[in-house]
């Protein structure tokens, strides 16, 4: 994957992508999404927990900014060439973008992204799919999207206001600020704000901790979490209550 500037490894129970652009802040490409939406549709089961970081000095700029300016890159199409599309091939298209974003997600692994310098659009959405963000005191976060005219399609809508609420995550979105390190961290976006010098052994340390408990509890316990938002309260006792089943279940066939 290094052609597309993408670093995918897996050692045991920990799978890292390494965004590999630093020449270009690691700006992304649709190419990266779709390598990236291929890989968490492979990782093997045993697979835990998945960091995500960016080489050098910033976690990822964005898009690859000549296909924001209407230039081909890498043998990709500019953005806006999707809009002489027919509809139906414009929602397939963009799809398969935020499928590279969505995996990390899936309960079944704990996603961290490692997040130093700039998270710019993509980034920042990036940074948004993973379940915990560690971030240097330079971190700095935008969604610049709608100042293009566009919005933020690879699913960082939904956990931007889980995050930090309705109306903080619209003013963000609108005005396409910057949110330093300290500020997310007063907001929820960032776990931890940690020096540079320790945001690895921070991100190791973390890691060692979610690899503890067995994991088919982490895995219901995020599936209980991520859902909780859209059950009533009642619906969310009924889905503990099922989880502890298969837990209870599991745990008893593993000592039959």
């Amino acid at each position: 994957m290094k052609e597309l500037g993408l670093r995918l490894t897996v050692d045991g129970p920990v799978a890292r992508v390494v965004l590999a652009r630093p020449e270009v802040r690691n700006a992304q490409t649709p190419a990266m999404w779709r390598a990236l939406a291929d890989f968490g549709t492979t990782l093997p089961p045993e697979v835990r927990v998945v960091v995500v970081s960016g080489e050098g000095p910033s976690f990822s700029a964005g898009l690859d900014r000549r296909l924001i300016m209407g230039e081909n890159a890498d043998g990709e199409a500019p953005l806006l060439a999707l809009g002489a599309k027919p509809a139906a091939e414009v929602h397939e298209t963009i799809a398969a973008f935020q499928a590279g974003f969505s995996w990390l997600r899936r309960p079944e692994v704990v996603s961290i992204a490692a997040v130093q310098g700039h998270a710019v659009g993509a980034g920042f959405q990036l940074a948004l799919a993973c379940d915990l963000r560690v971030v240097t005191p330079d971190a700095r976060f935008s969604m610049r999207e709608p100042a293009l005219g566009l919005v933020p399609d690879l699913g960082g809508t939904q956990p931007l206001v889980q995050l930090v609420g309705y109306s903080r995550a619209l003013e963000i979105c609108a005005t396409s600020r910057w949110v330093e390190a300290d500020e997310a961290k007063e907001l929820g976006l960032a776990n931890i704000v940690v020096p540079a010098d320790e945001l690895a052994a921070t991100v190791k340390d973390l890691t060692d901790a979610l690899l503890g408990p067995l994991p088919g509890a982490i895995r219901e316990t995020k599936a209980l979490l991520l859902g909780a938002a859209d059950r009533s309260y009642d619906d969310q006792l009924k889905a503990e209550r099922e989880a502890q089943q298969r837990r209870l279940q599991e745990l008893l066939a593993a000592v039959g």
